[in-house]
């Protein structure tokens, strides 16, 4: 990263997921992801001390399937109506090559706990109209009981519905401060 200009460094939402997943019915996964969101990293002198901070829009979720997004947005899981973002700040930031780990808070419906994501760096570069760019891609796993989303059903067969663990991934793309 020390191609990367000190300053704050924008999100580029059009070239960026953020996605989840979800044991459904003890069988398989349901997949869904986030389209809107506001993030910031404050590249800092020494990268170890850089700050990632980020918004989800909550009512943003997709699931491709109206209902069960209605659901997820409910009180019974997000409660999109009193908790309209989830929000997430680094606490520490790591670079060795292209392995990246940042950790930090994360807030989900009013409880805020400590998570890492992992991954990579994937590098900086001018794109053809002359805006430099850098990109990672990082997933975290996350017990949703942990942040109040405690709703389920159980299935006849043993088990329940909804599992615990969701996995997060993104894909991100931040635009370098405008000189």
């Amino acid at each position: 990263m020390a191609e990367l200009t000190p300053g704050v460094w924008t999100l580029d939402a059009a070239h960026t997921e953020i996605a989840f997943s979800v044991r459904h019915a003890a069988v398989s996964k349901t997949r869904g992801r986030f389209e809107e969101a506001e993030s910031t990293v404050t590249v800092a002198e020494n990268v170890a001390d850089s700050v990632v901070e980020t918004s989800i829009k909550i009512d943003s979720l997709d699931t491709r399937n109206a209902d069960r997004d209605s659901h997820l947005k409910s009180a019974d899981f997000f409660d999109a109506e009193q908790h309209p973002t989830m929000n997430f700040k680094s606490t520490s930031f790591e670079l060795d090559g292209e392995d990246l780990v940042v950790k930090g808070d994360l807030t989900i419906k009013g409880e805020t706990r400590s998570v890492e994501l992992k991954g990579e760096f994937g590098g900086v570069a001018t794109d053809p109209f002359g805006t430099t760019r850098f990109g990672v891609s990082v997933s975290t796993q996350i017990s949703r009981k942990e942040f109040g989303i405690t709703w389920n059903a159980a299935l006849e067969t043993g088990g329940v519905l909804v599992g615990d663990k969701v996995t997060i991934t993104i894909d991100a793309e931040y635009v370098a401060p405008q000189a």
